[in-house]
Parts: structure tokens; sequence; C-alpha cells
């Protein structure tokens, strides 16, 4: 292919047009080039041909030939003329053999870089790139299109070169510089960052130059993101075959130069949220963990720009840049002021502190969040190790900012991933996350299907992640009257009743109406699994009928209204209907005697319960039980060695209740217990369970305590 370039005296080109030859691959060697001769520019008689073609044919190391000093003799005022055509000629060819050295030498330094993975300095080309012709002629070289794509990293490398060798030149090569971006970003960011990691001078001119002009700042930004969003450094392949890694902190480097800058590109501004997580995604692993390389590179980026802090502070402090570049002064003061900075840079804290950030940006700049959170959801639902915690840390608190409509499902999916996880604090953030989305109904349906994960949640020891579950279930079970399988039922009947006795009196009222609910919606099928736990149930929700909290009291008189009502049991919906619930005990013992000594042990723990109805309502059963268990010296000595603790109560009423019960109990330890006796218990048992006689299983339960 064949190109011709006008020569400009501006850039000291001789003023005949040059003719250069180029192959179809692209910039051809230089002895290959051809320059043509016009007729003003014939050899002179005194200039030996051998010499001319040797001095034009000599390579980028070599030193022009020093011609011979001349005597120019006197001529007459007539000759005068010719004599200046002749210097004029001479002059002419002169300037010809200087340009045409100067492009052998331009072309041979753009192909030994080619070969140059990572250019590192000058080479042996000093003379070339502190000519202002190389910078024309590479100009001319890209506008024409007579190069490789092979070929970008080698010219980006040869512009940081020149740049570096000429002080006052910043612009000059420019319009080159955006074309070689445009036409192979990845290339020309990659090679960038190879070349000068630290950025210097040179490369700071080269980056704000393709980050701010429309041609090339898109591409540009998002390439840099990559880089960012890698540690601890981004591998790739440039079209020379460098697979060097590159830096995630050079990258950090770059932006915290450009913001910087009094003119920040607007589309710094318009990746706002990806800059953001990346950059709050460097400070974690920085301060988790630092390799020797990168160690190695930071400490030439401290002596290029002075920099007197650790690579975590460094991605905080370009962190707050950014922040103070958006006008969020606000937000960087606030967390100045609560500590929030050195929270962020120890692992142990980081997700607290992340969780603090996303808080201050909630309530001072509420704009930026939405973007935050979507682009967190869209990294949480792939695997992120290590800075899961934080990310989920974030985006629960900014929960509420995004339109659940369009990712109502991402969201309940990653929650349901987190609810199940091993980490306790990335369950209780899930928790968190999902009462957040509780204040909006629509999502009451897609919530139902965590129910299984919320109820093994209720066994959990930390009582804040109790509180939390049974909030949600309780919400759950209010807007969502769907049938629950017996399964299900089942497990959360029995994680259910010792909630009835939590010290937190939010948690025992939605236990109650949990528990009222489900035996509502219960299906028919589940209904005989579920009355071993229900029957459990009716003696602390007996106890509790006596709470002093009155809001408790009431939610134990409907929750045992219930499950009477579940088991048939009619005496005791008239006992609570006659607010007779100081007889419960008796009613309960005389239904089934067998349980008796499981009803004792169940009422125990009540004896020294904190509030004085509920010691006195288990000193009074005692009584009733010690009645039921007469011939069971193991169980009436455990009853008499409960009352005895309770005779130093500080009520003295439940003292002196304690001290008439134990006399009652260590009298039937004495009495003698016949046999008649126990069929006298039995039978009057029986007849209080009249109306149950006619049935066939009467006798299988009756007739095993004769034998």
């Amino acid at each position: 292919m064949t190109e011709v370039l006008a020569a400009q005296n501006s850039h000291g080109w001789a003023p005949s047009p040059l003719r250069f030859s180029f192959s179809s691959a692209g910039v051809l060697p230089a002895h290959e080039i051809k320059f043509p001769v016009t007729e003003m520019e014939k050899r002179p008689p005194r200039v030996p041909k051998l010499a001319w073609v040797e001095e034009e044919e000599e390579g980028p190391g070599a030193a022009p030939a020093q011609e011979t000093e001349k005597v120019v003799p006197f001529h007459p005022p007539q000759e005068d003329a010719a004599l200046d055509h002749k210097q004029e000629q001479e002059s002419t060819r002169g300037r010809f053999r200087r340009a045409a050295q100067l492009v052998c030498k331009f072309i041979r330094s753009i192909r030994q870089e080619e070969t140059i993975s990572r250019g590192t300095g000058l080479r042996d080309y000093s003379e070339v790139l502190k000519h202002e012709s190389s910078a024309a002629l590479l100009d001319l070289l890209v506008e024409r299109g007579v190069f490789r794509p092979e070929q970008v990293p080698a010219m980006v490398r040869y512009i940081h070169q020149w740049l570096t060798a000429n002080d006052s030149a910043e612009h000059r090569l420019d319009n080159t510089l955006l074309h070689l971006t445009k036409v192979q970003p990845n290339d020309a960011v990659m090679t960038l960052l190879r070349v000068a990691p630290s950025c210097d001078r040179a490369a700071m001119a080269m980056w704000k130059t393709i980050m701010c002009s429309p041609r090339t700042a898109e591409l540009v930004q998002l390439i840099l993101l990559d880089v960012l969003g890698s540690w601890p450094e981004y591998s790739t392949c440039t079209s020379d075959g460098d697979k060097t890694g590159v830096f995630a902190l050079a990258a950090t480097v770059v932006m915290w130069k450009i913001l910087q800058e009094p003119c920040v590109p607007h589309n710094v501004k318009l990746h706002f949220p990806h800059l953001f997580v990346h950059l709050l995604f460097q400070v974690f692993f920085s301060t988790e963990q630092m390799p020797k390389k990168v160690l190695t590179f930071w400490k030439g980026c401290q002596e290029q720009h002075g920099l007197a802090t650790s690579p975590n502070r460094f991605a905080v402090r370009t962190l707050r840049s950014l922040l103070c570049f958006l006008q969020c002064e606000h937000v960087v003061m606030s967390m100045e002021c609560k500590r929030g900075w050195d929270t962020l840079l120890c692992a142990d804290t980081h997700h607290y502190a992340v969780g603090l950030l996303a808080r201050e940006l909630r309530q001072s700049s509420i704009d930026f969040c939405p973007g935050i959170a979507f682009y967190l959801l869209r990294l949480l639902s792939k695997e992120m190790p290590y800075w899961d915690l934080p990310a989920l840390a974030f985006l629960v608190e900014v929960l509420e900012c995004l339109d659940l409509r369009e990712c109502s499902d991402d969201v309940l999916e990653i929650m349901s991933k987190n609810l199940q996880h091993e980490c306790r604090e990335r369950r209780r953030l899930a928790l968190r996350g999902l009462t957040v989305l509780s204040k909006d109904p629509s999502m009451a349906k897609g919530m139902w299907s965590l129910t299984e994960n919320l109820v093994e949640l209720l066994e959990e020891n930390d009582s804040n992640v109790v509180r939390m579950t049974i909030v949600l279930l309780r919400y759950l079970f209010l807007h969502n009257r769907a049938p629950i399988p017996s399964p299900i039922a089942l497990q959360l009947a029995e994680a259910l009743l010792p909630l009835f006795d939590n010290d937190d009196s939010l948690v025992q009222l939605c236990s109650m109406s949990v528990f009222q609910n489900m035996l509502e919606l219960l299906m028919e099928e589940g209904r005989k699994a579920l009355k071993s736990p229900v029957r459990q149930s009716l003696l602390p929700l007996s106890f509790h009928c006596h709470d002093e909290n009155q809001r408790v009291a009431e939610a134990s008189r409907e929750t045992l209204h219930s499950s009477a009502r579940f088991l048939k049991r009619r005496d005791i919906e008239q006992m609570l209907q006659v607010d007779q619930t100081w007889r419960f005990g008796e009613g309960l013992l005389a239904e089934d005697r067998s349980r008796a000594a499981e009803h004792l042990r169940r009422a125990l723990p009540y004896l020294q319960s904190p509030q004085e109805p509920l010691r006195e309502a288990a000193v009074r059963f005692m009584g009733m039980a010690g009645q039921s268990l007469r011939g069971q010296q193991g169980e009436l000595q455990l009853i008499s060695e409960a009352l005895e603790e309770v005779t130093n109560d500080s009520s003295p009423a439940i003292r002196n209740m304690a001290i008439e019960t134990g006399f009652v109990i260590r009298a039937i330890q004495r009495a003698p217990y016949s046999t008649f006796r126990r069929l006298r218990d039995q039978f009057r048992s029986a007849w209080k369970r009249w109306p149950r006689l006619c049935s066939p299983t009467f006798l299988c339960c009756w007739i095993p305590e004769e034998a």
C-alpha cells in the first residue's frame, strides 16, 4: 500500500513530497523504504555517489557522515545568482537526508518496541524522541491507518516515552492517542497501566486525554472498573501477546489523580455505584491480604507521589475524594466523627463500618443508593468469597431504596441463601433485610416460601435472632392464610413452646399469636400428629394467664382457648368462660393422671419465676400434683425438695403457701397407699371422663394399670 505524506516546513521536513511504501501487514523495515529523487534533488558532482548511498542506508545508531570543510572561492558579481542556486540545492538535499535518516530511526524504534513487553524508559533513540518530526510521523501513520492492531501497544509506549522526553508538549499527540484508544481500547489502557503503573507526569497527561474525550471516556472507564474490581491484579492479554498482570491498586492511583483534577470527567459520576463498591472492595482486601509484589509496587508509588500511607488507607482516601467530588462532604465528616473510617480499616469490624456508611449515605444522599443497591444485588447473586458479608451489610441498609417490583425474586433468593448460612452474622443480616421487606404487603406471598428456614432459626441461642424470626413469622401468618403442611406445623409447634416463657414480652406475644394461627391453618390430616405438642402447651399457657403483663395474660387466655377447642376439651373452655383458671391444674391432672409426673416436671421451673403470681400458681399446682402422685415416692420427694426452697421466698404469702403444701405432701408420703385406694382413684378419674367410657380404648387404658 502506498501513502503520500505531505512534508511540512513546521516539522522540519524537506519541501519536496516524500513517498513511503508500506506492506499490507503494516510498517515496512527501514531498508525497504524508497525515496524518489526529483530533478532539483540530483546529487551534486562534488559528493561521490557511494558516499551518498552509504549515508542514506546508515542505521539508527550511526552518526551522520562529516562533510569535508570546503574553501569557498571569490566569485565575481555576475556569478552570484548561479552560486545561490547551487547552495539552495545543497541545503535542500541536506534537509532531505536528515529527514530520511529520522524516518528510518523512527520506524526501527517502533518495530523494536513491538518486541518489548513492558517499556520501562527511554531507548537508544533519544534524538528521535526529542525531534518534533517523530511526533508528526506517528500522527500521519495513525491517521492513514498504516499500522497493525498488534502494533498499538508499541505505539502507546512510544507516545509515553515521547511525552516523557518533551516536557512542554503534553497535547502534541492527543489525536493520535485518542485514535489508537478508540480502535483498541483494551490495548491502550492495559499498556498504559503497565508502562507507567505509578502514573507519572506523562502517563497522567495521557489519562486526562482519553478520560476527558467523549470518543474514549466511556470505554476507558469501563476497563478501569474491571481492573479496580480484580484483586490483587487483573489478568488479560493484549494484541501483542503480553499477559503481564495489572495491579488493581494501579487503577486506584489513576482514579485518585483524576479526582484531584479541577475538571473531573462526567463519566466518573455516571459510574459512581460501580466505582464506589470497587473502592470499598479494595479497602477490605488491602487490609485482609497484601501480596509481596503489591507491596513492592506500592513503595514505588510512595516515592513517585510522596505518599506516607498504607494501601488500605490510600483506598479510603480515594473513596473520600470520590464522595467529596459528589458533594457528599457531610457523609465524610459524619463517618469521621463516628470513627467509621478507622473501623473500616479493621477486617473484623469492616462490615459494621460498611453498614454505617450505607446508613449515612441513605440519610443524606439517597439518590445514589438505588444504583449501589442494584449493583450489589448483582454481585451477591454470584459467589463472592470473603466479601459477601460487607456487601450484604450495605444492601440491607439500602433495601428500601429499591423498586421491589423489578427485583423481588432476586432479593428473596439472596436472603434465603444467607438464612441458611453457617455464619451467624449473615443470618442476622438476612433477617434484618426480610424485616425491611415485610413493610411491603406485596412481599408476603413470596416470603411465605421461607417459613421452613425461619422455623429452624427459632432454636438459635441469639435472642435478637429469635425475636426477629418470630416477628417475621407473625407477619407471614397474618398476611398469608395458606394451609400449613403437617411436618412444618409439628416443627413449628415444638420450637414455639419454649418461647412462651421467653424474657422478652414481644417474643411471648408473637409466639402465642403464631401458635394460635397455626392451629387454625393446620391441614386436617395433620391434626392428629399435633395433639401431643398442643397438650404440652396447656400448662405454660395456664400459668401465664396470671402474668403481670396484661397483654401477655390476655394472649395466653386466647391461645389456651384455641388449644382447648383444638383438643375438644369442653371442661377447659368452661373454666375459661367463668374465669376459673386457678382450677385449671385440677382439671388437667384429672383428665390423665398418667401424665401427672410429666406435668410436674414442666411446672417446676415456674417456682423460680421472677413474677410472684406465677410462683404462686406453681405452688398451688404442686399441691394438686401431689394428690395425683400418691404412691409415687420419687415424684413426691421431688415436690418436697422444690417446695423446701420456696419457703425462703421474698413473698410472705408464697412462703406460707409453700410451707402448708409441703406439710400436705409429706403427709401423703407417709400414708400407706393400698390397692383399694389406687382402684378408687382410677375409678374417679374414669368417672370424670364419663363421655368417653363407651369408647373401646377405655379398657385398654385402664387394664394395664391394674395389671
